[in-house]
């Protein structure tokens, strides 16, 4: 693995020599270095931190205060990975003035190299005045969270012909805007494979087959850290949850019995010196 920094042309380059791009979620330093360490590509500072971390039932309820704050704790963890920082809801839609003012500060406020959003043709003007000023920019089309009480729910997008060619004609657009990547979400496999091989920028999918340029997925799911509902696209490469419950459970119980700490956990004392107090 190499050490050198990747960058906004590494994964360019990737998708023209053909070669798989890798991207996980990072929300605090810790697993910054870890998935740093492992050799992931991008990290992408997702605004799904508001149900992984913060406890809310969606991403809406994030804040750019919340982004920015974790944003610089995984760049604080990262040093190779090329951090992406999302861009939260209503940080980008009210205007392309305070869009381009929101992304500019991930990028002067924070170490990240590159932001996300969500959308297609809606967005273009957010994207040329982001790319023309200098921000890199990551879009995002199909199942796009922040838009879900307008889509109906968490359903698989662009199934029939008018949804389809709609996301390629928003996946073309935000090419010639100038974005330099797409996600693509809960997307027929075929369709997101087609999308690829029309743009020149490389598609990252989930839940979108294996024919995109590259992959991401939720860290938590992927490591099993969150019991109960798993979308279809996750596989859980461990069950890391029934791990951590078992080493507590196993904690308390050596606590409980005074069996934890014991006294390779303790530092000593003369007993001349206890014997002194008074």
């Amino acid at each position: 693995m190499s050490n050198n920094k990747i960058t906004t042309a590494t994964i360019r380059a990737k998708k023209a020599r053909g070669e798989i791009i890798t991207m996980l979620t990072a929300y605090d330093a810790g697993f910054a270095r870890l998935l740093d360490e492992a050799g992931v590509d991008m990290l992408l500072v997702g605004d799904s931190l508001g149900n992984v971390i913060l406890g809310y039932d969606s991403t809406l309820a994030v804040t750019m205060e919340d982004m920015l704050h974790h944003v610089r704790a995984v760049c604080r963890g990262a040093s190779r990975s090329l951090v992406v920082a999302d861009m939260p809801f209503m940080s980008y839609q009210v205007s392309v003035e305070e869009a381009l003012r929101n992304a500019g500060r991930f990028l002067k406020e924070t170490a990240a190299q590159a932001v996300k959003l969500e959308g297609g043709k809606e967005v273009v003007p957010a994207v040329k005045a982001m790319t023309a000023a200098g921000i890199p920019v990551v879009g995002h089309l199909g199942l796009t969270p922040q838009s879900v009480h307008q889509l109906g729910g968490f359903k698989v997008q662009g199934k029939d012909f008018p949804a389809a060619q709609r996301l390629m004609d928003d996946a073309r657009a935000l090419e010639e805007a100038g974005a330099f990547a797409l996600v693509l979400e809960c997307v027929p496999a075929k369709l997101a494979h087609k999308v690829s091989q029309q743009l020149s920028i490389p598609t990252i999918g989930i839940g979108a087959g294996n024919g995109c340029d590259g992959q991401v997925l939720v860290t938590h799911d992927l490591l099993g850290l969150l019991p109960g509902f798993k979308p279809k696209f996750v596989k859980n490469y461990r069950t890391l949850h029934i791990e951590v419950m078992s080493a507590v459970r196993e904690y308390i119980d050596d606590v409980r019995k005074r069996q934890f700490p014991a006294p390779e956990h303790s530092f000593n004392i003369d007993d001349e010196v206890l014997e002194k107090l008074y």
